[in-house]
């Protein structure tokens, strides 16, 4: 986001000016959630499920670990990562919602990438959502509008 010049006082009938820097818009914002890491226990199925139900690529970081290349594609941030753990998470903590634009589609796309569907779809105030677990059994949503 380009900053522009701003006049701060005038000396004399002049107008002094202080210049503001550039600051990049990399799509981070101060105090959002930035950055969601899964712990997977195994890389290969965990990539190859993420990658066959939503079409997620990733940055390789070596066996331990990869990253979720963002919606802009390569050269974009990074909106996640895979960690290699020695056991599945338990279910129950913070639960992560994928928004989708066609939810059946979706969910049959789950189902074929070897994903567990464990609630829904149902209703709720704002559309319709659905849970899954993924190979490592961590517990995700996905929503659309109604």
């Amino acid at each position: 986001m380009m900053r522009p010049s701003c006049p701060r006082h005038t000396e004399g009938g002049k107008a002094t000016y202080t210049v503001l820097t550039t600051v990049p818009d990399n799509g981070h914002r101060h105090h959002a959630i930035d950055y969601v890491e899964l712990t997977v226990t195994d890389m290969t199925a965990a990539r190859r499920f993420y990658g066959d139900a939503f079409g997620w690529d990733f940055n390789d970081y070596g066996p331990g670990y990869a990253g979720i290349v963002g919606p802009g594609g390569a050269g974009s941030p990074e909106v996640g990562g895979l960690a290699l753990g020695d056991s599945a998470p338990a279910r129950g903590g913070p639960l992560v919602l994928l928004y989708s634009e066609d939810l059946d589609a979706t969910l049959e796309k789950v189902r074929a990438a070897g994903g567990e569907i464990v609630n829904g779809p149902y209703d709720f105030p704002g559309g319709r959502r659905f849970h899954f677990t993924d190979p490592s059994g961590n517990e995700l949503g996905v929503w659309s509008s109604a």
